[in-house]
Parts: structure tokens; sequence; C-alpha cells
């Protein structure tokens, strides 16, 4: 943090119990689904650190792709529209599909996502995400493999963002606002 930014961060996850529930998630993951024939989707931004990890221990693969959706812009409360801005390239037509995401709060993205690659013509779709936060869904989403359940509080770290800031930390943090609170 700068010094002209008086939000607290309070770790909720620690960068070593990360490491344990990914490595756990893989094989989790690897139990469920023939990875050979799986292309990986990976949510950006939020889940590129997740889906590093967690790739790393699902090498069998078939492919690595990237979708991105905009829900939250610069607030801490999803707005309700959700807009995929990035397509993946490559073709899922007949193909199963694992999408990786970093959080699962009020299902609209996840509902989104998950429905666009099935449009798309994805045999199957499967959702793994490092965080849920059930007490504020709003759309019913099933996911193979969640890493961690979460109080209803705004999270950052380990790819999760406020504004484009803390992505880089390695574990992950509740963000308490200061006095200059963004706009909700």
């Amino acid at each position: 943090m700068d010094g002209h930014d008086d939000r607290r961060l309070d770790v909720l996850i620690t960068a070593e119990e990360l490491a344990v529930r990914v490595a756990e998630m893989a094989r989790q993951t690897a139990e469920a689904i023939e990875c050979r024939e799986t292309i990986a989707v990976v949510a950006l931004k939020g889940g590129l650190i997740f889906a590093s990890d967690l790739v790393r221990h699902l090498p069998d693969l078939r492919a690595l792709d990237f979708v991105q959706a905009r829900s939250y812009g610069a607030q801490t409360a999803p707005s309700g529209e959700v807009r995929i801005v990035r397509d993946v390239e490559t073709p899922v037509a007949g193909k199963d599909v694992l999408l990786i995401d970093d959080i699962l709060d009020t299902g609209n993205t996840s509902a989104t996502l998950l429905d666009h690659l099935r449009a798309q013509g994805a045999r199957t779709v499967e959702l793994v995400t490092l965080l849920d936060k059930p007490s504020r869904r709003q759309v019913p989403v099933e996911p193979l493999a969640v890493g961690f359940e979460v109080p209803d509080v705004f999270v950052v770290g380990y790819g999760m963002d406020f504004a484009e800031r803390y992505r880089h930390l390695p574990y992950i943090a509740s963000l308490e606002a200061g006095e200059d609170r963004a706009k909700t």
C-alpha cells in the first residue's frame, strides 16, 4: 500500500494454506475429469495466479486459454451486469472445458461464463473456483471444486484486486476501507 491509501488488509488465507489447498484441488479435479481431453479456460484477471498454480499440478491438460468478463469495475460490489470483454481463442466445440475462476460470489459472472462456453458447443463445462461466498449467491452454480468458503467481505490478493491493486499479494486478505471508501 502507498501512503495515500488508508485501507486495512486483514489476512484471511496465508500463502502456505493456499499452496496446500490448490494441490488438493488439483488432485480432486484430476480424479473427476479426463485431463487429456480437457481445455482449461482461465477467467481473467482474478483467476490468473490461482490457475497458474493449479495447472502446474494438472500437466495433462489438452490446452489452456483465457476468457475475461467484467462485473465489478472499480467498485467493491458487482454491478449486476456481466460483459465478456475477451473470448477464448481455442475452439471449444465438442471439447470438455474446465473453467478456472478466482471467486464464486453472486454467481452471475460464473453462470454467464459457463453458459457462454456451453453456447460455443463445449461438450461439458466444469467450474473450479478458489473462493466461494455462498451468502451472496443470486444464481445457483455448482462448482466441481472449491478451495475455501469466505465470509461476505471484499477480498484481495493472489490475483484478486480492488481497482487493479493488490493482485500481487501472495495471500488473500479482506479489504477494509478507510475514509476514502470507493463508491459502492
